[in-house]
């Protein structure tokens, strides 16, 4: 019974020290499951907002190929349309305008009558002219009988040498005054003739200057009737500076004359009031040998049909003038050049896609286009568009110009 009892309280006695040790380790194992549960979180969070790993695309530029080509060179003037031929129509003789016959603004021929200046006057100098005439044909046949019924009696000396004289005198006289009318009455009718104007030219005509019934004439102050304009074919007249036509020297086209090499003749091309193109070309037939020294131009002439009368003469317009044909000459779009101080570049991408600014020299420019006198070969290729995001030694994605397709994958890290 003593032995009993004594295990029970040492029982007793042991029983809070093991529930402290079950407590610690409840404790634990609850700290080792929060701290477990917290990294599952973070790794969680981690996993779920970590950064994801980037692309590296490279810019997308387009691109064109160099070229070689035969480029016609232009130079663009102001140049003034002038008929091929103006002509003034003046009253040549002193009158009263009675008569208009033509329609103002029409076509008229050469030849046409256009005015009747009143011819009464001069119908009467050419009749008394003619009169005239008539009086020394009659005095000149009078005196040729009278040198045949002399000359016959001189033969048998019943008239003297003095009779002869006088009688062939007299003959050779009236036979002049027979000439001296005969140009009265020649320059009396080309008068009259004046009275009837007429168009020296065929062409249109323009609005009268003169009204009917005015005093017209040389010496009454008021010659001027009408013009008479010939413009199915204009000139176009227009200036080039020196130093065009020392440069045109070593061209390929000749510049208003023929000079019996195989140079082409150049031609020109003007633009319309509405900005649109002539459909005809003109051909340069004159450039003047001397150079202006006040302006230091010299004065170019090109002829040029105008079958509808679409030019007017006295019309300004802008002309552009054939100056050189060159052959196997590189040509790019002016787009893809930048201009800065240091002078022209473009960026070309070479064969592993990264680009290269190079320094070009460039030439004439016309259409949206730009000759490279050096610095480009023919099979490189340029940067047309999206060099304003580019630097020298970057890596792009080209795409062929107006293709739409990449010509080389984007790379990626």
């Amino acid at each position: 019974m003593k032995l009993f009892r004594r295990s029970n309280n040492l029982k007793l006695a042991s029983s809070p020290v093991l529930n402290r040790t079950n407590a610690v380790s409840r404790k634990k194992k609850s700290w080792i499951v929060i701290i477990i549960l917290l990294l599952i979180i973070v790794a969680v969070v981690y996993i779920v907002t970590r950064p994801k790993q980037l692309e590296v695309t490279y810019p997308t530029v387009e691109v064109v190929g160099v070229d070689t080509t035969t480029v016609s060179v232009y130079g663009e003037y102001v140049g003034r349309i002038r008929a091929q031929q103006f002509v003034e129509v003046h009253a040549r003789v002193e009158g009263y305008l009675e008569r208009m016959m033509f329609k103002e603004g029409a076509y008229v021929e050469r030849g046409q009558t256009l005015f009747i200046i009143d011819p009464r006057v001069y119908e009467a100098h050419v009749n008394r002219a003619r009169a005239q005439l008539n009086k020394a044909k009659a005095q000149a046949q009078k005196a040729d009988r009278d040198l045949k019924r002399i000359r016959p009696l001189y033969e048998q000396n019943a008239a003297s040498q003095l009779d002869l004289d006088n009688a062939i005198a007299a003959a050779e006289s009236a036979n002049a005054e027979v000439t001296v009318a005969q140009a009265d009455l020649t320059q009396a009718e080309l008068i009259l003739s004046y009275t009837r104007v007429t168009s020296p030219i065929s062409g249109y005509i323009s609005e009268r200057v003169a009204d009917i019934g005015t005093l017209v004439g040389p010496t009454a102050g008021k010659s001027l009737l009408v013009t008479v304009v010939k413009s199915d074919t204009v000139r176009i007249d227009f200036s080039m500076t020196a130093l065009d036509y020392l440069r045109s020297k070593d061209r390929n086209v000749s510049l208003g004359s023929d000079d019996g090499s195989d140079k082409q003749t150049s031609h020109v091309t003007i633009t319309l009031a509405d900005g649109s193109e002539y459909p005809y070309k003109g051909l340069v037939d004159f450039a003047d040998p001397q150079v202006d020294p006040k302006t230091g131009t010299f004065s170019v002439r090109a002829e040029m049909p105008n079958p509808a009368r679409q030019l007017l003469p006295g019309e300004f317009t802008k002309v552009k003038v054939l100056l050189d044909l060159r052959s196997n000459v590189v040509e790019i779009p002016s787009k893809s050049v930048v201009i800065e101080r240091g002078g022209a570049y473009v960026y070309v991408v070479r064969p592993d896609s990264v680009v290269e600014k190079r320094f070009i020299e460039t030439g004439p420019e016309s259409d949206n286009e730009v000759i490279v006198e050096r610095g480009l070969r023919r099979g490189e290729r340029i940067v047309t568009e999206g060099y304003h995001k580019l630097k020298h030694g970057m890596k792009v994605s080209p795409v062929t110009e107006g293709d739409g397709s990449a010509d080389s994958e984007t790379s990626q890290d």
